[in-house]
């Protein structure tokens, strides 16, 4: 098996190209984590001819590969979108995207973990259980650690690995044994659908090379798939109610017979508010024609709340292979058995500092967002709004979470550098301490969602030809990281645009 560097060089060389034909049977807006595996799947027939585009650059920088460098999520990174957000009143941040092939799957902490059963059951969308999503999440791995189980895949093109060895960080084992000691329950595999508990984190990181879907599903080149970096499109067009393409920000018109937004939670529903699909209302005000009303759109999403906790340990830095991310504890805050907050260790500091950090996050929340348009101008960035810890039940869990992260600190894994042992013991205190440090997972999900925007084939309701495939369609944030579950849409889409 080629390394993932090598594939990395041929990706550059092989798939860049110019469009000679502007017509094709299928175009995919976005080379992201499903819009790779979207386009490729679709690709493998050599008969059908499909367009993938990407706003951003062709090929990984350098500085992409490093698994143990989160260096491109920091605003100003030029493979970085870095959108604008409100997290709650008065808290703002900058909400990180990947800019260019691959998508966020190019600059992210390489996580590799699947949606619970309960997630995919508790959508209630036809189609969309976890017993049908099961074998997309198989067929789009190479899982090195359990070759020839039937839950995982040993032949797909994404490699996964748990941390061992000696990638595993000191702190690791040690994080593992608080849990134990505090009574939390093991969970040997986080990809095997099993109860929640304290585990290692499978990685899409091999040999201290993050692994992009461009990487994994764009090498080699196929006959029939065209990818076109540096590709923005302003909008859909339309030939009456039926799609017929895409206009380019430089005017370039592209006609195909099926178009599918996978740009991304953000950036789809963007389009889809820029093409006059959504709530009539608020394109009206924005001054955009409507097209479709879909008030769906933009509306009702979810993402995870998160704080990290710093902390101190006299261990050796992680080996440099090692990703950033090797644990997490997910538990029941007080009446999800499915667990609905989650713990997990970075082993490497933030912004070259000496601390490590638990995230604690909220990964089952009733808190909703929205994103709106600020103008038809296809360059000017949305209004999103998270909207986060708006309910006491949201809160609650949120401070469990901590003080369960605090629990692990107090039991052997380090020593805690905030919150203050009077501020973590009130909950108004703690609450003003999670106001000032909030942020966001980066898992938003549900901003075009099956049901009230697109239906079980990923169709937009009354707009023959347009489909979404990305975490937009989900209806709620599962409760653990997303990029997994990104890439078994883009899978699942390949099959239904195939059927």
């Amino acid at each position: 098996m080629k390394s993932a560097r090598s594939c990395a060089r041929s990706v550059i060389r092989c798939i860049l190209s110019h469009v000679p034909r502007q017509e094709f049977d299928v175009v995919v807006v976005g080379a992201g984590s499903a819009g790779c595996a979207l386009a490729a799947r679709l690709a493998d027939d050599p008969a059908r001819r499909v367009l993938l585009l990407e706003a951003g650059p062709g090929g990984p920088a350098p500085d992409l590969l490093d698994v143990g460098s989160l260096a491109a999520t920091r605003p100003g990174h030029p493979s970085n979108w870095a959108y604008p957000a409100q997290l709650r009143p008065g808290c703002v941040t900058t909400v990180p995207r990947g800019r260019g092939l691959g998508g966020s799957s190019a600059i992210n902490g390489a996580n590799w973990v699947r949606a619970t059963p309960a997630d995919a059951d508790g959508w209630g969308v036809p189609g969309w259980t976890w017993a049908d999503l099961l074998p997309h999440y198989v067929r789009s791995e190479h899982d090195l650690d359990h070759p020839g189980a039937p839950w995982h895949g040993d032949r797909g093109p994404v490699s996964v690995r748990r941390p061992s060895g000696d990638l595993l960080h000191p702190a690791t084992p040690r994080f593992l044994d608080a849990a134990r000691r505090l009574g939390f329950p093991a969970e040997p595999d986080k990809n095997a659908g099993g109860a929640p508990g304290a585990g290692l984190v499978p990685s899409n990181g091999i040999d201290g090379v993050r692994v992009s879907t461009a990487q994994a599903y764009l090498h080699p080149p196929r006959a029939g798939l065209v990818v076109r970096p540096d590709a923005a499109v302003a909008r859909v067009l339309f030939d009456g109610d039926r799609a017929r393409g895409v206009e380019l920000l430089d005017g370039t018109v592209v006609e195909a017979g099926e178009v599918v937004l996978a740009a991304g939670a953000i950036a789809t529903p963007h389009l889809l508010l820029l093409s006059g699909i959504g709530p009539p209302d608020d394109l009206r005000t924005a001054g955009v024609p409507v097209a479709r009303e879909l008030p769906g759109v933009g509306r009702d999403w979810s993402d995870h709340p998160v704080v990290y906790l710093p902390f101190a340990t006299a261990d050796p830095p992680a080996h440099p292979h090692a990703s950033c991310v090797q644990a997490a504890l997910d538990l029941d805050a007080g009446a999800d058995p499915a667990g609905d907050v989650e713990v997990m260790l970075f082993v490497r500091p933030f912004d070259g500092g000496t601390d490590l950090h638990l995230m604690c996050a909220l990964q089952h929340p009733d808190s909703r967002g929205t994103i709106t348009l600020t103008s038809t101008d296809p360059r000017v960035r949305p209004r999103i709004s998270y909207a986060y810890l708006r309910t006491e039940h949201d809160r609650r869990r949120l401070r469990h979470a901590i003080r369960v992260g605090a629990d692990l600190l107090r039991a052997g894994l380090g020593v805690r550098a905030a919150p203050a042992g009077d501020v973590l013991g009130s909950d108004h205190a703690l609450d003003g301490w999670i106001a000032a440090h909030l942020d966001t997972a980066q898992h938003l999900s549900g901003s075009a969602a099956m049901g009230p925007v697109v239906d079980a084939q990923l169709r937009v309701h009354g707009v023959p030809g347009l489909r979404v495939a990305d975490t937009s369609v989900l209806p709620v944030v599962p409760r653990r990281g997303t990029a997994a579950t990104a890439v078994a849409v883009g899978e699942k889409a390949a099959t239904l645009l195939c059927a």
